[in-house]
């Protein structure tokens, strides 16, 4: 099976930070699926980030909705989500280092 991930459209929406989470991410899959609602949090050891997928409550039990079914794929993906996550937070973060400080 051939293993490139071809991603698209990645969307990243961050939060405030809560128990690791930063943000949701989205994007389109092999140009044929939207995933919508994946949930980005911070790993434990704080190297990097980890990708939650979306599910659907049905009375006590959550049914994945979406999710890589092939560990290297899910793998690929958390990667290219995460490296725009980074770039979005480095930029944010030279935007903020190049501003004058305010002080109130």
């Amino acid at each position: 099976m051939n293993q490139d991930v071809i991603l698209s459209e990645i969307q990243f929406v961050p939060v405030n930070p809560r128990d690791g989470l930063v943000g949701f991410a989205s994007f389109v899959l092999y140009q044929k699926y939207y995933v919508g609602s994946v949930a980005v949090y911070t790993r434990l050891n704080g190297a990097g980030y980890r990708l939650v997928y979306p599910a659907k409550k049905v009375g006590e039990r959550n049914i994945n909705t979406f999710r890589p079914i092939d560990p290297v794929v899910g793998r690929k993906i958390e990667e290219i989500v995460s490296e725009k996550v980074s770039e979005i937070f480095v930029g944010e973060c030279n935007e903020n280092y190049d501003q004058p400080t305010r002080t109130i």
